[in-house]
């Protein structure tokens, strides 16, 4: 299941892994009650709680105050488990506020990872790439698409640490297909920039398609959500470039009429706007229009008016 989901292919069984880990979470044994001192227990009673909190399942925090010893500092042996604190300070970044002992926990494994790294020259490279790259971004704060794109290239690297080869492969070919449909969306926006002469309207507007369209990526990368992926994008690079008419390109005066047209969202408003504001105000209707025509397929109408009051609300 951690490979599974690593390596960016967990979307395909959402409903197998929810209901393993359902399995887990009602058996209620004490993840932390079998260590044998050598760390084997540690990292998968660290993986399983890290696992079932990010799916939402309730989970104890007494196994993190066993690790401690009877004056509250965490037993020496812990450090020198390079997976097992690698496994700990995974789980301990998915932690809710006032969790003191998980703040405890990162700290402590922060800092023996760190150490590893400096003084121990006997850590094979897979493990040296783990910390590194951990430590650079843990996995609950990457990007699903990075964190998907560095596990394929260690676990080709490392392929004795993968037991399944069959799911490399699966994970590769995946990987392709979904940057594909990326690799098309992107096209389509560009298209669509310069369907609307965007560079010769907005001349002052930040060039920021790109970062707009990997900003909806950085939420949600999966094939069937394509069209919501482009549409965001749009919303995103009418924002902006609102955002840069009202700072870099109107006056006082233009700013407050193209204001009060956005409050109304409405064509009639067009003709009321000076010369200079109506590009943006015909782009902006444009992508609410298209956003309208596509909820409409699905049957969502409702949720262009949520849309509207966002775009409202930002300008104030």
């Amino acid at each position: 299941m951690h490979a599974v989901q690593r390596l960016g292919v967990g979307y395909h069984f959402e409903a197998e892994i929810e209901e393993a880990l359902e399995k887990v979470h009602d058996m209620g044994e004490d993840l932390f009650t079998n260590f044998d001192g050598r760390g084997t227990d540690l990292y998968h009673a660290a993986l399983r709680f890290r696992l079932l909190r990010q799916q939402g399942f309730p989970v104890s925090l007494d196994g993190f105050r066993k690790l401690k010893n009877s004056e509250g500092r965490f037993k020496e042996w812990l450090s020198r488990d390079e997976q097992g604190l690698l496994s700990l300070y995974e789980a301990a970044h998915i932690a809710f506020h006032g969790e003191d002992i998980l703040d405890e926990t990162l700290n402590f494994a922060t800092k023996n990872l760190k150490s590893i790294l400096l003084t121990n020259k006997n850590i094979s490279n897979a493990v040296q790439r783990q910390i590194d790259f951990a430590l650079f971004v843990p996995a609950w704060k990457c990007v699903p698409r990075s964190l998907a794109r560095h596990s394929l290239d260690f676990y080709s690297d490392q392929g004795a640490l993968l037991q399944n080869q069959k799911l490399l492969t699966f994970a590769k070919l995946d990987f392709n297909m979904v940057q594909s449909i990326h690799k098309q969306e992107l096209r389509e926006l560009s298209e669509w920039w310069k369907s609307i002469d965007g560079a010769t309207n907005f001349p002052y507007a930040r060039d920021r398609l790109v970062e707009c369209y990997f900003w909806i990526l950085c939420i949600y990368f999966e094939p069937e959500y394509s069209v919501a992926r482009v549409l965001n994008a749009k919303i995103y690079i009418v924002l902006t470039t609102l955002n840069d008419t009202c700072d870099n390109f109107g006056t006082y005066e233009e700013v407050q009429a193209l204001v009060k047209a956005i409050e109304r969202l409405d064509a009639r408003a067009l003709d009321e706007l000076p010369d200079r504001m109506k590009n943006m105000y015909r782009l902006t209707l444009n992508v609410y229009d298209e956003i309208e025509e596509e909820a409409g397929k699905k049957g969502s109408t409702f949720i262009v008016e949520y849309a509207k009051e966002e775009v409202i609300m930002i300008h104030y």
